[in-house]
């Protein structure tokens, strides 16, 4: 009873205002904070095909565990991928609770904004328009991952962005996430009072800037990521190797060290 009461009236029994919008808050702010550092070093680690193949291919198998498992284990990327499912839609059930439930309070919120002309609330308006983009497109791509966890490699995921027609959405999820995630980044620090020093308004034009610093580094840096496996999977295409898993350079060279001929006996 006293759950309905402080659902009804936004206070406890003993008439205290409730804390619930406080600990909701804070649940959000934390989901998010964990889920944007997580895109930021998932993004390097997508991005480790600009140095090469064999990179990305270490990278890969590092996260599968092969420094306790021979040649790894998907499942670790299954499971890591599942959790970070559910925090998503954790916070996404969270972040639901600031969106506007109907058309009125929609003509509200844009009014409210148009007549302040408040950078701010604009940013708001982005991150709350890329959120809802990304509840389908992510939860797409994180299932992809945890159902084929299997398939994730130069070639193989190269052969996903391109051949199985990807592109389109990875190039709408990239523009989402980043926008996302640093505004979300930004205003986590004005809201909970980070770096304000003695001067919060001077800090928060600061952080607006390196704001737009990281936004743009992450897309240049998703982008390219993008063009270059898109590039491989063209490459796959055409050479009809689609499919075909990668052999990194190393066993390749031990490969024909070990069957070459040996004082003309093979």
């Amino acid at each position: 009873m006293s759950d309905l009461i402080e659902g009804y009236l936004g206070k406890t029994e003993e008439g205290k205002k409730s804390r619930l919008p406080a600990k909701l808050d804070f649940m959000q702010s934390f989901t998010g904070g964990f889920l944007a550092l997580f895109m930021w070093g998932h993004m390097l680690f997508v991005s480790s095909i600009l140095i090469s193949k064999d990179f990305m291919y270490t990278i890969t198998k590092f996260f599968e565990g092969s420094f306790i498992f021979n040649e790894g284990q998907p499942i670790i990327v299954s499971i890591i991928a599942f959790i970070v499912f559910v925090i998503f839609i954790v916070h996404a059930a969270l972040g639901m609770r600031k969106l506007p439930s109907n058309f009125k309070q929609y003509q509200v919120m844009k009014a409210h904004s148009k007549s302040m002309n408040h950078d701010d609330t604009k940013l708001w308006f982005i991150q709350a328009f890329t959120g809802f983009a990304m509840f389908f497109m992510g939860s797409i791509h994180l299932y992809i991952i945890m159902t084929h966890a299997d398939a994730i490699g130069p070639n193989a995921s190269s052969d996903r962005v391109w051949s199985e027609y990807m592109w389109p959405l990875y190039i709408l999820l990239l523009l989402a996430v980043e926008f996302h995630g640093t505004i979300g980044l930004y205003r986590l620090c004005v809201k909970w009072g980070w770096f304000d020093g003695e001067n919060p308004k001077a800090t928060r034009k600061t952080l607006k800037k390196i704001k737009w610093a990281l936004t743009v580094f992450f897309l240049v840096l998703g982008f390219a990521s993008l063009a270059a496996y898109m590039k491989i999977g063209m490459e796959n295409a055409a050479n009809g190797t689609v499919g075909q898993k990668y052999t990194p350079t190393a066993c390749v060279i031990e490969y024909k060290i070990t069957n070459k001929s040996v004082g003309g006996i093979a």
